[in-house]
């Protein structure tokens, strides 16, 4: 960075700001530096000077006094002044600190001891702050000089309006006597930005110009900063960015990277690249904060194309993206659903040797669990600890979100409690996280109990816990308790809102109960809360499910007549609906009509598809669907790896199915119990016994359970092997999971 001190007009010849990145055209700084000269030369000549200094003068008593006390000064050798001064006590005044200054300033430790010796006995006025000030400056003691400066705004009932301008004369009056150095504005000027005074420290800069002087570029770039920071004032550092230059400040790297921020944040993204571009033309070469700015900037817009060009173009500058960038980058990977690249990115960056931090870890974490990617998310999860990096409550949050839409309770409830055992306490968001899982799966005992674990630990449930406790209660077919609980949330002051509503409908319809959801929701436009797009793709599922598709149909027309826009959930909807009623051409017509509309299938619309495809044992069509999927940038999921694989082993395609297996399980993705059993049984037909037995053992590792007909083909292999240990093991587990749980289920 280019440190300018103080400089006076005349004396020192500035680099002009980009003023192209701000409305400016490269063609007109010619123009502008002419500008520039005249205007320098004008200010230059008509610059005031500085007032000569001409304190009262004193009595010949005080004129005695001043001497006595100068003296005594000067001849001590190690007593303290408090001993050698108690004689004057009684008759100091502040005019004779000023005095005795005046014949001691040249020795700045004995200025100082006589200063801090005054101030003790009282106040000093404000004359002499600033000569001592002006002291401390020209002995190059700038620290000393910032705290005293600090030390006077500091005073109780401080009428800033008042004293700001009596300071500001002051200081001027007693500068060309006192110090002479320029660095005492620059100092004064960073401390009125430190306390806030931003708008009495543009009037001080202007003040200053009529005496030829121009603060520090370094200075400047705190004012910048400071303005940056309050959004009200961001456009007005743009302002300034554009003006300092005509009066003499050196804008450098540090100043616009400043004002690529502010842009950035003003949403100016474009603007603040324009900047970057032109910061080459003022002689500050962009540096890896310029870059991951505006990066930064293009990834909350969600530009990956301008991200990875602006990469590109940092690496053929030699500048190493830094963790600020990658964590951009990697924030923007997994919005868009990438979350594979996104761990790239993070290996590429641990490669480059920048340590990841927690936040990173947290956004690749609960990128992978939005995917259902749990076993990935674990993984980086270890990874932390492993790092040392501790993982914080955003961190166990987003685990046991993801645990909780995957249903795997139990292990949500073992993360849980392993953030007590690490000392990190949860917060509203973490209990309403697993109150939902335990409602959605249908244990409201558990969910309630840790709804009162949450209130004694201090934390006072929302709305959206109350309505996760609602539509848990809903499900359940207890329409009435949930009535009363929401009667209770009401009581506490909080209000139902549009989420609560489309929770008691979603909670009715999936009890069955779609009559008493369609008139909930005629209550709710009673109450004056307007069904949205959520509200009628609730319905519309409920009646796809039932098969009712012409009710579907009308509520979808209704939508629309009420001006709400269809999502892509509203059309999965209606795409599950026709594949369930086995109307596979009005899913095709549906998919090239979303398509043509500009409206992009998701995960879930091709897996309704396909997986009805693979019903009618159909690969050939399934096969398409897969392909056109991919070729569009959708990326198939747990439960397309699922589908196929089942549907492959249907039709006897073994070598696809086992292609297939290998595939999702490099993705991190798992094969589903039911999938387990169709790829053994696929093998086991084509006499492949070994691969039938390696995804047996396999299965068994996970943990899961196989039919009773895989059971009893292994317990024969292992018979006929003369293996009986193992046969009779087999025998026992096939009775554990094949008819006791069976058993259990029934009695529950």
């Amino acid at each position: 960075m280019r440190r300018c001190a103080v400089i006076f007009l005349g004396y020192s010849f500035p680099h002009f700001s980009c003023h192209a990145c701000l409305g400016f055209s490269p063609i007109r700084l010619p123009f502008l530096v002419g500008r520039y000269l005249s205007q320098s030369l004008h200010a230059s000549s008509n610059t005031r000077p500085f007032p000569n200094y001409s304190p009262k003068k004193p009595t010949i008593l005080d004129a005695q006094l001043v001497h006595q006390i100068s003296n005594a000064i000067k001849l001590r050798h190690s007593e303290p002044l408090r001993h050698i001064l108690k004689p004057y006590e009684s008759k100091f005044r502040s005019d004779h600190l000023i005095w005795v200054l005046m014949n001691i300033r040249h020795d700045y430790k004995l200025a100082l001891d006589f200063f801090d010796w005054a101030c003790l006995r009282r106040d000093p006025n404000l004359e002499a702050r600033c000569i001592i000030v002006q002291i401390a400056v020209a002995s190059k003691d700038l620290k000393l000089a910032h705290d005293l400066i600090c030390d006077f705004w500091a005073i109780p009932n401080l009428d800033f309006g008042v004293s700001f301008p009596h300071f500001v004369d002051r200081l001027i009056y007693t500068y060309k006597e006192w110090g002479s150095d320029p660095h005492v504005f620059d100092i004064f000027f960073q401390v009125l930005i430190e306390v806030g005074m931003l708008d009495e420290a543009r009037s001080f800069f202007d003040k200053l110009l009529n005496y030829g002087v121009v603060i520090s570029t370094d200075s400047c770039n705190l004012y910048l900063t400071r303005l940056s920071d309050n959004f009200d004032r961001r456009r007005i550092s743009i302002k300034v960015f554009n003006e300092f230059p005509q009066v003499g400040v050196c804008w450098n790297t540090a100043s616009c990277n400043i004002i690529i921020n502010s842009l950035c944040r003003l949403g100016r993204v474009k603007e603040a690249h324009c900047l970057l571009m032109q910061m080459k033309f003022r002689g500050d070469a962009p540096d890896v904060v310029s870059y991951s700015t505006v990066i930064n900037g293009y990834c909350l817009g969600g530009e990956l194309q301008k991200v990875l060009k602006l990469i590109q173009e940092m690496q053929m500058k030699g500048l190493k993206p830094n963790l600020y960038t990658y964590n951009s980058i990697i924030l923007l990977l997994c919005k868009s659903g990438k979350v594979d690249d996104a761990e790239r990115v993070l290996r590429e960056m641990i490669n480059q040797g920048i340590v990841p931090d927690t936040v990173v870890y947290t956004t690749l974490i609960d990128g992978f669990c939005k995917l259902g990617n749990i076993q990935a998310a674990y993984k980086l999860f270890d990874e932390m600890e492993k790092q040392r990096i501790v993982p914080d409550f955003i961190a166990y949050t987003a685990v046991i979100c993801g645990l909780c839409r995957c249903g795997k309770m139990m292990e949500a409830d073992k993360v849980f409690n392993k953030m007590f055992s690490r000392g990190v306490e949860p917060d509203e968001v973490t209990y309403t996280t697993l109150i939902d899982g335990y409602c959605k799966s249908g244990e409201m005992e558990k969910a309630f109990s840790l709804h009162n674990q949450m209130v004694q630990s201090g934390l006072t449930p929302n709305v959206v816990t109350y309505t996760a406790l609602a539509d848990g209660l809903c499900k359940l077919g207890q329409v009435d308790t949930a009535n009363e609980l929401l009667h209770e949330m009401c009581g506490k002051g909080l209000q139902l809102n549009i989420c609560t509503y489309n929770s008691l409908v979603n909670g009715l319809c999936k009890s069955g109960n779609i009559r008493q959801a369609v008139k909930l929701m005629e209550e709710m436009e009673v109450a004056g809360m307007y069904p949205d797009t959520i509200t009628f793709t609730t319905l519309m599922d409920a009646y796809c499910k039932t098969g009712e598709m012409v009710k579907a149909h009308e509520l979808l027309r209704e939508m629309l007549d009420r001006g709400l826009q269809p999502t892509v959930i509203t059309f999965n909807v209606l795409m599950n609906g026709f594949c369930m009623s086995g109307m596979l051409e009005d899913g095709e017509r549906l998919l090239a009509w979303m398509l043509e509309k500009g409206i992009m299938p998701n995960t879930t619309t091709y897996n309704s598809l396909m997986k009805q495809y693979c019903i009618r044992n159909n690969m050939r069509c399934t096969t398409e669907i897969y392909k056109g999927m991919c070729a569009r940038g959708v990326m198939p999921d747990s439960n397309t790896y699922n589908i196929l694989i089942k549907g492959h082993c249907k039709a006897r395609n073994m070598k696809e199915a086992w292609f297939l297996h290998k595939e999702m399980a490099e993705k991190g993705f798992n094969l589903t119990a039911s999938s387990y059993n169709s790829i053994i049984k696929g093998f086991f037909k084509k006499k492949k016994i070994s691969e039938a037995r390696e995804l047996f053992e396999e299965m068994r590792r996970e943990g899961m359970a196989a039919d009773a007909e895989i059971y009893n083909l292994f317990v024969d292999i292992s018979y006929g092997e003369g293996n009986m240990e193992t046969a009779l093991e087999l025998c026992d587990e096939a009775i554990e999971n094949c008819f006791l749980n069976r058993i259990k289920k029934e009695k529950q």
